[in-house]
């Protein structure tokens, strides 16, 4: 199943969504125009072996690398794949967040992303690229923010059909699909890592929603308070 789009408005214009687009937009064409693009997947590229036993000297600097590999892609298929991802489901979490805290929260997805799939091989000089885990933080956030919100989904089955589904079908279908292959290690995708943000963007934004139930809960009361009190009760 492909996502097309959600019929999920938001109340304001996703800024940042849009500038992570662009940036990711521009470094790759900037990869595909380059000569040395190997060289630079390798250079900007995380490699789990160069942050934790610095076997590493051609690299830029491994804390940093955890952050560029983030923007930077592969293919087309793996660009425009997360790029479509990324624009349709990260305006709504976006939305709900608040700038300020949607970038952190993009960041830190990224960041458990690329932890996760290190630890199962701490020694590996192999770079990781790609904005996927930092997306599948943003899509387990709006399983829990928007469970029920429609995606109209192209589903490629002897023909071409469409179709409108809840936003948690295509969504745990998704997150089911990433653990069906992680036996398969021939893939060059990281499986793990997809597992690992997604999680944590579920957690994040559960946490979230606790957390701003309390403030308006607390603004509630703050406003009865002061009707019941004031002048004009």
């Amino acid at each position: 199943m492909i996502p097309l789009y959600d019929d999920n408005p938001t109340e304001k214009k996703s800024y940042i969504r849009l500038a992570i687009l662009i940036v990711c937009s521009v470094i790759f064409l900037f990869q595909i125009s380059s000569n040395n693009n190997e060289f630079l997947v390798y250079y900007f590229g995380f490699k789990p072996a160069s942050l934790f036993y610095k076997l590493d000297s051609i690299t830029f600097n491994p804390i940093l690398t955890i952050f560029t590999s983030m923007f930077m892609h592969g293919g087309w298929m793996h660009f425009l794949g997360n790029m479509l991802y990324l624009w349709i489901f990260a305006d709504n979490v976006e939305d709900k967040m608040g700038r300020k805290k949607f970038i952190l929260f993009y960041i830190l997805s990224g960041c458990v992303a690329t932890f996760t799939q290190a630890m199962i091989n701490l020694n590996s000089n192999v770079p990781m690229i790609g904005a996927s885990g930092a997306i599948a933080g943003v899509l387990g956030a709006y399983l829990h923010l928007f469970p029920k919100a429609k995606v109209l989904v192209l589903v490629p089955l002897i023909i071409f059909f469409t179709v409108r589904i809840p936003a948690f079908t295509l969504l745990i279908f998704w997150f089911i699909y990433q653990f069906l292959n992680l036996s398969n290690v021939n893939s060059s995708v990281a499986w793990l890592a997809h597992i690992g943000g997604f999680i944590f963007g579920y957690i994040f934004a559960l946490i979230f929603e606790k957390k701003e139930h309390k403030k308006l809960s607390k603004k509630g009361q703050s406003i009865f308070i002061k009707k019941k009190n004031g002048p004009w009760s």
